[in-house]
């Protein structure tokens, strides 16, 4: 199998179980994850706006560091820190608190699958 083929499905296999969602309804777009995780949302508390970069940095080989905490933050890049993306539990976990920190709300089924297809690309 080609290394295309196995990270689509790996990406696949994670949507479908770590954040149930079903695998037919969509594809996720590594593009469109980069992009939301570069956008800025503006928070409902007048503070400076957030995006994902906010902590994690644009090149996820590289440690983030958090905004209020600033506690640093392992590489999210699964090539260079392979433990990312392998438990699922902590994949939903992250993506629900990293959302609602950062965007304000939960994050779609179809956005949780685009950031994660965009970070198993790094």
């Amino acid at each position: 199998m080609k290394p295309e083929m196995k990270a689509t499905l790996a990406i696949l296999i994670l949507a479908s179980t770590a954040l149930s969602l079903p695998t037919a309804t969509f594809a996720a777009d590594p593009t469109a994850g980069a992009a939301g995780w570069t956008k800025e949302y503006p928070q409902a508390d007048g503070s400076p706006a957030r995006s994902c970069v906010t902590c994690h940095g644009r090149d996820l080989t590289k440690p983030g560091r958090h905004a209020v905490t600033n506690k640093v933050i392992e590489p999210l890049a699964p090539s260079v820190n392979p433990q990312r993306l392998t438990d699922q539990a902590k994949v939903e976990k992250w993506l629900l608190r990293n959302c609602r920190w950062t965007l304000g709300r939960e994050c779609t089924a179809a956005e949780k699958a685009d950031f994660v297809s965009y970070i198993q690309t790094q």
